[in-house]
């Protein structure tokens, strides 16, 4: 049985029994390793009494002709896939559902980074304040979530691309959620407000120039698929209940502040949230939902060792979530529309939530 959750019912054997992969063609689930590398990993098959791994040689040219790929997958996960993304409201024709997912898990490949160090004199500290920071003034100004999370990925990108002075910082991180609400937003603040969220602390061609000195560093690439929709699409596809994804979205939330997370890929750190959030909870599932969870699994990249990484990762977070000063999630997150889930007893210690984890090992 994998320990991670990710596969933990036999109904998976119902998926792959008509197109079992080769060791000669290669898997969409399996093989991007933290560094999101293509290499010689396993991948997961279902016997009659417990899901085994058996090694699966990943597709030559990794994910630069995913569309080859599309018929080795099971079509009724293809059909999940188009209907979850339908519910999503991520498109407008079913048509172009399968397309657009792939184009996900291709994008997706540009996101990471190769290590979790910043340069210096920035630390983890730093970047934890700077992140909180950005999510309360994100809370003010209403924006989507997709734009936090896209902030948060330009302020990853700047951090290692351009050369910018510890007093900046906060200048830096504005702009990167500027940004990323002309990707994202219809409407925009005025520059003078976002000065004042400052506390005027910068002027309005101070920050004008570090939004063109970003923009010529990011090369004017603003793309980024968040691991907010794979969880959402997992968790379409999983049949999990509300709880459950507002546990795994705090539990996402958490990780922009963790400057480790920063090499995994966006489809592990959800998967890795909700795989979390169920054992936090505890869902219990029918057979039926066992099976949807296996679906939804199905779609997931790297080793049980990373996915497992990240969970201690997000565990230790949460449990120290509600004693740190940086505490703008947890609070977001306490709130009834959100099921108080930030507030849950499984929370409370470090040592019960790593306890969790490492008893799936």
């Amino acid at each position: 049985m994998a320990r991670t959750g990710l596969c933990d019912s036999k109904p998976l054997l119902d998926l792959y029994a008509t197109d079992r992969l080769s060791t000669q063609s290669g898997c969409i689930g399996t093989g991007l390793h933290e560094d999101g590398q293509t290499q010689s990993t396993t991948c997961i098959i279902n016997t009659k009494d417990s899901c085994v791994e058996e090694p699966v040689l990943l597709y030559h040219h990794g994910f630069q002709d995913l569309h080859s790929l599309q018929p080795l997958l099971p079509s009724l996960l293809r059909h999940e896939v188009e209907l979850a993304l339908e519910k999503l409201g991520l498109i407008w024709d079913r048509t172009y559902a399968w397309d657009i997912f792939m184009d996900m898990m291709r994008t997706q490949l540009s996101s990471t980074f190769p290590s979790a160090d910043l340069p210096h004199p920035f630390t983890d500290a730093t970047h934890a304040v700077l992140v909180d920071w950005l999510i309360r003034v994100h809370e003010i100004l209403h924006f989507q979530e997709e734009t936090l999370y896209l902030a948060t990925h330009l302020l990853n990108r700047s951090l290692r691309l351009i050369k910018v002075s510890t007093a900046n910082l906060q200048l830096l991180g504005m702009v990167c959620l500027f940004l990323a609400a002309k990707k994202e937003e219809c409407l925009l603040p005025e520059v003078s407000g976002l000065c004042y969220l400052m506390d005027n602390t910068y002027s309005k061609r101070q920050l004008l120039r570090m939004e063109r000195k970003v923009f010529c560093g990011l090369k004017f690439d603003l793309s980024y698929c968040p691991p907010l929709h794979f969880l959402l699409l997992s968790a379409s596809i999983a049949r999990c209940g509300a709880k459950v994804v507002w546990m795994a979205r705090y539990l996402l939330e958490l990780s922009l502040m963790g400057g480790q997370c920063v090499v995994f890929l966006p489809v592990q750190l959800a998967g890795a949230a909700l795989c979390l959030a169920r054992q936090v909870l505890q869902e219990t599932m029918t057979p039926e939902g066992e099976a949807a969870w296996c679906r939804a699994a199905s779609i997931h990249v790297g080793s049980e060792a990373a996915l497992l990484r990240i969970m201690h990762i997000m565990a230790s977070a949460a449990a120290r979530a509600h004693t740190r000063e940086t505490c703008a999630t947890f609070v977001k997150f306490s709130s009834p529309k959100t099921m108080h889930v930030s507030r849950h007893p499984g929370l409370k210690t470090a040592s019960g939530l790593l306890g969790l984890c490492t008893s799936l090992t």
